[in-house]
């Protein structure tokens, strides 16, 4: 019997070794039982799933257990982007939801999420809980899939049209049919295919969608990650097609990255400072911005300027969406081109994200290049971002660990350190207002290292500093 652990966002496996028909019904089996638990037996529950191998069956499986145990399941009826099945759970006043999906991770891999009433990632702490309720194989219950349909334990349904209409209650989406913008999308082979041209259609603004077969190897990239390099593709067609702009989702549509219209990849952070900056100065709003570590002190900037707080978590929206209901927060985001907005779910949207950036180009007049420009003139500074992950076996996390505890820089590539930060990683704030940031990723056997800094000169030097202090090279980086 495995051991299952839920990291950053639920569990994640490599298919047929460790992620399993067995071990995805034991999950939902834990899931069940953390509902009754909390008064929620008999409650509906959301099911959907992503286009990776045997997604629909491992979401069959999840149904057919949670059936069982006396749920109504609504299972979305084909793959289904993941901030779709989020907002399906607040529109069904659902108790919570599973999807089968491994995000951004590599192909081998499959995943298993859960969701709160709120469509949100479920808490640290109900995380716990759920592990500690998974059962061994042979103690799972399950109902057969046509026989709950027949029952009526199980329907299978559209969740697109209501999305759609929620969607359409937060930004025009009209303006942008209209705005005459030839708009390329990268949807990485994966849930966001199809999604923008439905959207777009019918106006002067003209689409074109590449990588838009499904295909759960993710050819021309190593993973469906909207970062460089599994971007350059998409890059490089932006400029070819003489496109305004190329709007990118990750495999599950639930993580967004923007190329510009001469096909430079604008960073996550910086996408995260202009979305910010579009509903503070675009739409007027106020409101808190929350905020991995792991992300851009431009946020602070600006929460400085337009008179709103900043709320720091850790990595991983388990932490940013609670943070976002406790706080009722304008937007909540992370490093990795994840963001979520109020007015929707606490959870991540790449198709809403993307909608935005969209909507900001269209009511500025401006492009994406000279959005970036606009940007840095206001904050009174520019601003530069790397990261370098390496392959880092589990067993070796206590080494690295002591070595990380025992190190008290003064200096790092020049620039004094002015405060470390140990609310997940080490996190080394700099003079400059920049930062290093070293952690172990929390889905994946891999230690991260990033900085951003406002000297272009300091970035490469810092990514040094931090491999030196966690006992690395380079040459190990994947």
């Amino acid at each position: 019997m495995a051991d299952i652990h839920f990291g950053t966002d639920g569990w994640r496996g490599r298919i047929a070794e460790d992620y399993t028909f067995d071990n995805v019904r034991r999950c939902a089996q834990g899931f069940a039982r953390y509902l009754e638990a909390h008064g929620k037996g008999g409650a509906d529950v959301v099911v959907g799933h992503d286009r990776r191998f045997a997604s629909r069956e491992f979401a069959i499986a999840a149904a057919e257990v949670m059936a069982a145990h006396g749920f109504h399941v609504w299972l979305t009826q084909g793959a289904t982007p993941t901030p779709v099945v989020s907002y399906s759970i607040v529109d069904r006043k659902a108790a919570g939801g599973i999807n089968i999906t491994a995000s951004h991770n590599p192909p081998l891999d499959n995943g298993f999420k859960v969701r709160d009433e709120h469509g949100a990632a479920v808490d640290p702490e109900g995380l716990r809980e759920i592990e500690s309720l998974i059962p061994p194989a042979d103690e799972v219950r399950r109902t057969d899939f046509e026989e709950a349909q027949e029952k009526g334990q199980i329907t299978v349904w559209d969740p697109a049209p209501a999305y759609i209409e929620h969607i359409r209650k937060l930004v025009d989406i009209d303006r942008i049919k209209d705005a005459g913008l030839h708009i390329l999308v990268e949807p990485m082979w994966g849930n966001g295919i199809g999604w923008f041209p439905r959207l777009l259609k019918g106006g002067r603004t003209r689409v074109t969608e590449i990588h838009n077969v499904p295909n759960p190897l993710f050819p021309e990239m190593t993973r469906p990650e909207p970062i460089p390099p599994n971007i350059d593709v998409a890059l490089q067609k932006t400029v070819e097609l003489e496109a305004d702009v190329c709007v990118i989702m990750d495999g599950d549509a639930d993580r967004m990255g923007i190329g510009d219209e001469h096909g430079r990849f604008i960073n996550q952070l910086q996408v995260y400072a202009l979305l910010a900056y579009y509903l503070l100065e675009v739409r007027g709003e106020r409101g808190a911005i929350v905020k991995t570590l792991s992300t851009t002190s431009m946020l602070e900037k600006l929460g400085e300027m337009y008179g709103v707080p900043v709320y720091q978590t850790g990595v991983g929206f388990k932490y940013v969406g609670p943070k976002m209901l406790e706080t009722n927060a304008m937007i909540g985001g992370e490093e990795s081109g994840g963001y979520a907005f109020r007015g929707s779910v606490p959870e991540r949207d790449g198709i809403l994200g993307n909608l935005y950036f969209l909507d900001l180009m269209v009511r500025t007049g401006m492009s994406p290049s000279q959005l970036v420009a606009h940007l840095y003139e206001r904050l009174g500074a520019s601003y530069y971002y790397d990261r370098i992950d390496i392959r880092f076996p589990p067993e070796r996390r206590p080494e690295a660990k002591a070595r990380l505890d025992a190190a008290r820089p003064e200096r790092l590539a020049g620039l004094r350190v002015t405060q470390i930060v140990t609310l997940d990683g080490y996190k080394y704030m700099l003079e400059d207002g920049g930062w290093l940031l070293i952690r172990f990723s929390g889905t994946e056997p891999i230690i991260r290292v990033y900085c951003e800094t406002t000297d272009e000169s300091k970035v490469q030097p810092l990514l040094e500093e931090g491999l030196r202090l966690a006992g690395l090279h380079r040459e190990q980086a994947s």
